[in-house]
Parts: C-alpha cells; structure tokens; sequence
C-alpha cells in the first residue's frame, strides 16, 4: 500500500487548483438557484417592476426632470441595481448559513479544496445570479419605459464588482450568523437601509453638504450611480473614484472572506 501511495502520490494535490472540484462546486451553487428559479430571479424581477409602477402611479407626471433625464429613466438602473445588490448577498449568505444549519458544510470542509477555490466558487456563482437578474431585468424595463444601456463596458464593471463585494460581505455574513434571525437583522438594519440610503429613489445633489459628503463613503451610492451612468450617462459622483472604491473594496471583502473560511471562523469545532 505504501508503494502504491509513494508511486501515484495519493492525497498529494497534482496541480495547483482543483479545476474539477472549482467547477464542480459553481455548477451546485449555480444549480441551487436555478431550480428555485421563481423564488431567485422572477420575484426579485417582479419586485422591481413593482417599484417602478407604484412610484410613477405616486409621482404622476409632475415630477422634474432628475440629472438631465425623466424620472422614471433616473429610477429604473438604481431599481435594478438594487436587486443585484440584495440578490448576491442573499446567494452567498443563504449558502454558508444552511450549510451551517443543516450539517451538510462539512462535505465542502472536507472536500479537496482550498479556501480559494471554494470561495471563488460560490462568489462566481453569485456573480452568474446577478448577471441573469441584471440581464432580465433590463430587458422587461426596456419594454416598459424603452431604457437602453449606453455604455456597456461602465455596466459590466460595476455588475461584477457589485456582485463580488456583495457576494463576499455575504459570505462573512453566513459565517458569522449561527441562525436564520441573525441574518435577517443584518439584511433589514443594514443591506435594506444603504440600499434605500444610496441615492435609489433620488439624487445626493438635493441632499444637505453634510449628507452629501456621508454619501460618498456610502459604496451602495457608487454602486447604483454607476449602473445608472450606464443607461443615462450621467451620474451624481465620480466614475474613477467610484471604481477604485469598489475595486478596494471588492479586494478587502474576498481577502476577509477568504482568511476567516480558511481559519474555520464559527465552522469548525
């Protein structure tokens, strides 16, 4: 048996990724969602559709004119935007958590992979949730209010980095959370509230210096301004600074997602 274990190197890692086992583990993730897909892409669509038809219904056709454009033209991107916020945390967070709960995380604990590979794998399933809602999404608005995406390489920048800083904040969330109330407290007192907080339903310009200031720290704010400088070319901050925000950002929350999975933080005994 030694001679066998010595010649074929059993249990030694051949390559330095587990391709096989990355891959493996994104198609569970991706199929995870895929077959509730009601209840993950169609409810979150509908509820945007949902906003954008009680507000206007609200607002009528009095509102002014919001950054250059009708108001319901500045709502739609941060609608969208918004559900690809609160879609790649709840992904990433609904993972760990029901692992935790239901006992069936010590098969991704024990399986052969490394922290990165399985954190790569649940992010990038995130990721492929909030491209599918975001794409959708921007379809059905197209029909409804005709918005169109100007700029796609400025969208497909600002998705992935939404998508990545959200789906790691998620995975620190899951880990830290050891029953679904916990959850809920962080989604209702925090991802709720910035969301709602981050220029959504109006812009940072009409709010007070100090407000204003606030919001620029806000990363939901860049977030939705940059998904709506996509479809209307025009945005309350800075396209650069906004960028390099959520690329800071984004490289902080995998690299802390990343050591507590690794340390086994509230998952290993």
């Amino acid at each position: 048996m030694s001679e066998l274990q010595n010649k074929y190197q059993i249990g030694v890692r051949r390559f330095r990724i587990n391709w096989i086992g990355l891959y493996s583990l994104y198609c569970k993730e991706t199929l995870r969602f895929l077959s509730v897909f009601g209840q993950t892409i169609i409810g979150p669509i509908i509820t945007s559709i949902l906003f954008l038809v009680v507000i206007s219904l609200a607002i009528g056709n009095n509102r002014e004119n919001v950054l250059g454009v009708e108001f319901i033209m500045f709502l739609s991107p941060g609608l969208i935007a918004m559900q690809v916020i609160t879609q790649s945390f709840a992904h990433t967070s609904s993972s760990i958590l029901m692992g935790k709960v239901m006992g069936n995380i010590v098969d991704m604990i024990g399986a052969p992979l490394s922290a990165t590979e399985v954190i790569s794998s649940i992010v990038f399933a995130s990721v492929t949730r909030a491209l599918i809602i975001c794409s959708l999404s921007i379809l059905i608005f197209w029909l409804i209010v005709d918005i169109r995406v100007q700029n796609f390489f400025v969208l497909a920048m600002y998705l992935i980095l939404t998508s990545i800083i959200l789906s790691c904040a998620g995975i620190i969330a899951g880990l830290w959370a050891e029953k679904f109330d916990h959850m809920a407290t962080i989604t209702n007192f925090l991802i709720v509230p910035l969301s709602f907080l981050s220029g959504t339903f109006y812009s940072v310009d009409n709010l007070p210096n100090i407000l204003k200031s606030i919001s620029n720290y806000n990363p939901f704010f860049h977030m939705i301004d940059g998904f709506r400088y996509a479809f209307i070319l025009n945005m309350d901050g800075s396209i650069k600074f906004g960028i390099i925000y959520l690329l800071v950002l984004s490289v902080l929350f995998w690299l802390t997602a990343y050591f507590l999975y690794k340390k086994g933080y509230k998952i290993k005994s």
